[in-house]
This record gives C-alpha cells, sequence and structure tokens, in this order.
C-alpha cells in the first residue's frame, strides 16, 4: 500500500481558534490512508490539538515567530525547514500575515503545491496591522492558489479585482455538525449541571481579542439584565483581553451575571444550553462559531461587518456595531421567544457540513483541480 500524500498547514499555533478548529474538523473526516496532515506553527509551546494530531498520525514542526526585525532569522528557519523536507505534495498556509514569505519558500524547495487561505477580513489596529498588509501585498503574485472562507476575506486579503474575476475560491468554514444538531435532552441535562433553568442565558463562543469587541457585548448584556433580572451571559474561550474583560464585568456591575467558561472540548454542549446568540465582531473572515450556533438553532444576532455567507438561516439577523447597545439589547429582548429546531438540512444544504468538504479537498489535494472544491 502506498504512503498517503503529506500535506503541510501552516499556523500561528495548533491552540483552539477558528481556524484551527476548522482545520481540525476536516482533518478528523479526510481519508487518513490517502492524506495526511503537518502542522507548522510559529510558537514553541504545546498547543491544545497536539495530542489528538499525533494521535492520527501528524506531525508538528515549530518555526520563530516573525517579530519584523527577524525576518532574516525568520527566512533562515524556513530555508532550513524545507532544506530538510521535501515530503509534502502541498503547503497550504491559513496565516497570511507571513504568507508572502513562507510560500515561495517551499516553492523554492521543491513543494509542488502552494496555497494561501485568507481566514480573516480584517488586521489587528494599529501598527502592528499596517505591517501585516504591507507584508502580505505580494502574496496574490507569490501563491498556486488563493483560497478564501468568504467574499469580505479575499477582498482583504487578494484585492477586489482578484476576487470578482473568479481566481479566488471561496470555501465555506464548514463544521462537523452533528454534535450541534438541536436535541431538547442535551439542552435540559446541561442547563440542570449549569443550575441555569430558569435562566435567559445570552451566548457567544470567540477569542478575547480585539476583532470581536467583547466591551460592547458586555455593554449590551447590561442593559438587557437591566430588564431581565434572570438574564446571564456565557463567554467561551480564552485570550489575552480575558482579564480586561473581567474587569469590565465588575466596572458594570454585572460580574455575578457573566460566566466566563473559557476554552470547552465540547462547545456543541453549550451552544444546546443558550437561549440566544450575540457576535458583534469588528471584523472576521467567516466564524464558525456563528455556523455552529445556527445548527444549534440559536437565533443569532452579529454585526453586519460579518459576511453574509454566514447567514444560511433566518436565524440571523445583522444589526451595525455603530448603533448604541441600547439597540441590540432592545432587539434580544424582543426576539427571545422562538421555537428551537434541528437545522441540518438547511447548514448541509449550504455547503457547510465537514464530511462533504473533507471529500472535496481530498479530490483537489490529490488532483490540483480547484473545480473539486
Amino acid at each position: 500500500m502506498s504512503e498517503p500524500i503529506r500535506i503541510l498547514h501552516v499556523l500561528g499555533s495548533t491552540n483552539l481558534g477558528g481556524a484551527e478548529s476548522r482545520i481540525m474538523d476536516i482533518y478528523r473526516n479526510i481519508d487518513r490512508g490517502k492524506i495526511e496532515f503537518d502542522f507548522l506553527v510559529h510558537q514553541d509551546k504545546k498547543g491544545y490539538y497536539d495530542d489528538e494530531i499525533k494521535a492520527m498520525g501528524g506531525r508538528i514542526y515549530h518555526v520563530p515567530r516573525f517579530k519584523l526585525y527577524n525576518i532574516g532569522a525568520y527566512k533562515k528557519a524556513l530555508q532550513a525547514f524545507f532544506a530538510e523536507h521535501h515530503e509534502f505534495k502541498a503547503v497550504h498556509g491559513h496565516m497570511t500575515s507571513t504568507a508572502a514569505i513562507y510560500l515561495p519558500i517551499a516553492k523554492k524547495s521543491g513543494v509542488s503545491m502552494t496555497i494561501a487561505h485568507a481566514r480573516s477580513a480584517g488586521v489587528e489596529k494599529g501598527l502592528k496591522g499596517r505591517i501585516t498588509v504591507w507584508i502580505r501585498r505580494p502574496l496574490k503574485r507569490r501563491c498556486d492558489y488563493m483560497f478564501a472562507c468568504s467574499g469580505l476575506a479575499a477582498e482583504a486579503v487578494f484585492g477586489r479585482k482578484n476576487t470578482l474575476s473568479g481566481k479566488v475560491r471561496i470555501i465555506p468554514n464548514a463544521i462537523d455538525v452533528a454534535p450541534f444538531r438541536y436535541r431538547k435532552r442535551v439542552r435540559d441535562r446541561m442547563r440542570s449541571a449549569l443550575e441555569v433553568e430558569n435562566k435567559f442565558v445570552i451566548g457567544h463562543a470567540g477569542r478575547f481579542h480585539y476583532a470581536k469587541n467583547h466591551e460592547y457585548l458586555l455593554k449590551v448584556f447590561a442593559l438587557i439584565a437591566k430588564k431581565q433580572e434572570n438574564a446571564v451571559l456565557f463567554l467561551l474561550g480564552e485570550g489575552s483581553l480575558m482579564e480586561e474583560m473581567k474587569i469590565t464585568a465588575v466596572s458594570l456591575g454585572i460580574d455575578d451575571k457573566v460566566y466566563f467558561f473559557g476554552n470547552q472540548k465540547d462547545t456543541w454542549d453549550y451552544y444546546h444550553a443558550m437561549d440566544f446568540f450575540v457576535f458583534p465582531s469588528r471584523y472576521e473572515g467567516l466564524p464558525g462559531t456563528v455556523v455552529e450556533a445556527q445548527s444549534a438553532g440559536l437565533r443569532c444576532l452579529i454585526s453586519d461587518t460579518i459576511a453574509k455567507e454566514v447567514g444560511i438561516t433566518d436565524l440571523v439577523t445583522y444589526k451595525s456595531i455603530s448603533a448604541k447597545p441600547e439597540e441590540w439589547a432592545d432587539y434580544v429582548l424582543a426576539n427571545e421567544d422562538y421555537t428551537r429546531e434541528d437545522m441540518y438540512e438547511q447548514i448541509a444544504a449550504a455547503g457547510f457540513d465537514v464530511r462533504l468538504q473533507a471529500k472535496r479537498y481530498e479530490q483537489f489535494y490529490m488532483t490540483g483541480e480547484e473545480d473539486c472544491l
């Protein structure tokens, strides 16, 4: 039996995050007798998914984190890595901030397919964001394939011209829908375990980062809590701004109503316990969490900066984050009563079921034909 084709995925880390979770969903469902995934990450610490990756046969490699002043050392580390490793048929770069650097190095070393995959429609504020835009400007000329999770992400990374001309392949951020399918018994079990049977549960899932706009979310929730005494807020995720948001919750007088759960493996259980999903991001690529929330039958209020492709069902409503938090709070309270349903058919029909997408990726990696996707 022949060895499987090895694909190298380039990421910042293998921690629990949007891109990482979507890649792992594909990895779990692809035919590993034909395709095997390896990972090149920009940190030395053990990642959330490391044990699972190794158990499935994947390998994890490390290079230094890029900090601009170490660009020479960064290039040397990549050149040394690809000089040693010639087993990859493709390098699939999900970290586009430095993909214009590492993809050409991979290509020069003999990798036959280089892929840049846009996962976000924005950059961090300030100097770091401006540097990112500058470094990735030539990316569209330095890769064989351009992928994006949404039209907004495609334009942000590869430009409007390439997006409108069809040079960028838009691939939905598919999820493993099955565990998220709404089941009342799961909801009842979780609400009992968390002691929120008689609560109105607002939910959110995402890392504590500038893009996610948690401070706005907390202001919205504070207004909801004033009008609905039994309201509580579930926050899933971790990140550099987590402690700051805990302080903000105290200053708003809602710290006893906000549950900071951190990273959770079985997130679908928490979605089942929620009553409403609120997601006021400043920017996104295509947030898988909103797909997950819809799969769990949750009504969602999200910012209008988010790609319209994520509005798979009529459970999603878009609202501007330029609006006063009162408008968001009033909308949630006016729409809290609805019937939870199993949304699998709609999610799958829109191309967001990972099992189908894994088969398409399998064909693409083997043939290089984009029409498979």
